[in-house]
């Protein structure tokens, strides 16, 4: 497993996140495996079970069956939040994905790189299926309005923030990451998921807000002299510090910030881009998305098209009539009192 780990870190480039991720998601899945297996008491706290036994023996006689029960071990029993109280249980079939993702992965590692199994059983597993839901975003007018509710002693920095996340649709991550050296005139070097780097090119109103706040930052004599986006300290903004300044500005504005967030501005950025005439290859590219299918959910929040194709059927013009109100019933039957 170390040695999955660090192919993963060290060759396929992913980020130290996700490979804790990793991880954390194949002990817990060999946990539950041993209990299946009878190595592990029932009554054992599952969080508790040690893996250190785990051999190749065990890995290679886990079944496609056993998988599937996991998965509805975590649908149905396992904790969201396994260190509060308060927690719901069953996992989201998202997060369900992601497990089934890195299952997937060691034993495609195992069977193709490390060369330990001669025939990978999880070749044929399924992810759940999700519920596909459309993005929720800012209109124009909502997304002006955010802009102009900036102020406060930190306006040009907030403002620099806000006007990349909607314009360029970066992620929390990618703007945090920035550096000062990642500015160059009208273009903005962005170190995306997986370490893949792209590069932005930058509208005027990205570009003169970063000269705004460039222009302050020097005066705040920073300690990380490499960050961009600098906090009160003085050091790299944090993303919980950027999740705050955002819901200060939506509430500021107007605007729900429970139903918003930095993420929710990429969106807003995305579903612009491409009701102003951006085609979607062109998007993927912008967004730093891997796979096409990923970024065509915006298709389907405001398609011009779906609206023309319901304008273009003829029933849609057709009204409906009036009629004159029947006579009661005992009348028509000539039964009148």
């Amino acid at each position: 497993m170390r040695d999955f780990l660090t192919y993963h870190e060290a060759i396929q480039g992913h980020s130290k996140k996700t490979v804790d991720e990793y991880f954390l998601d194949l002990r817990n899945f060999f946990r539950y495996i041993k209990i299946e297996k009878g190595l592990a008491s029932r009554s054992a706290e599952l969080d508790e079970i040690d893996i250190s036994d785990v051999d190749l023996a065990l890995v290679r006689s886990v079944t496609l069956s056993d998988v599937y029960s996991y998965m509805n071990y975590l649908s149905r029993d396992r904790a969201q939040h396994p260190n509060s109280k308060n927690t719901d249980y069953g996992l989201l079939a998202s997060s369900r994905a992601r497990k089934i993702a890195a299952i997937r992965s060691f034993y495609k590692y195992l069977t193709n790189k490390a060369k330990l199994l001669t025939e990978n059983p999880m070749q044929d597993l399924d992810s759940p299926r999700m519920k596909k839901s459309l993005p929720r975003y800012l209109d124009l007018d909502s997304s002006i309005q955010l802009l102009d509710s900036v102020d406060g002693p930190f306006q040009e920095r907030d403002r620099c923030i806000l006007t990349l996340f909607l314009n360029c649709g970066l992620r929390i991550s990618e703007l945090i990451g920035l550096n000062v050296t990642d500015v160059r005139t009208d273009q903005l070097r962005v170190l995306g998921k997986g370490n893949k780097e792209r590069i932005l090119y930058l509208n005027d109103a990205c570009i003169q807000s970063i000269q705004d706040y460039l222009a302050v930052r020097s005066a705040m004599r920073p300690i990380d002299e490499r960050a961009l986006f600098l906090s009160r300290r003085r050091t790299r903004i944090t993303k919980a510090a950027v999740e705050k300044l955002v819901k200060k500005y939506l509430l500021k504005a107007g605007l729900d910030p429970t139903q918003y967030s930095p993420h929710k501005l990429r969106h807003t950025a995305a579903t612009l881009m491409l009701q102003n005439g951006v085609d979607v290859r062109t998007l993927q590219e912008v967004l730093g998305h891997e796979h096409l299918n990923t970024t065509q959910i915006y298709t389907h929040v405001d398609n011009e098209n779906l609206r023309m194709a319901a304008k273009a059927n003829p029933l849609g013009k057709v009204k409906s009539r009036k009629k004159a109100p029947a006579p009661p019933a005992d009348t028509a039957d000539g039964l009148e009192d």
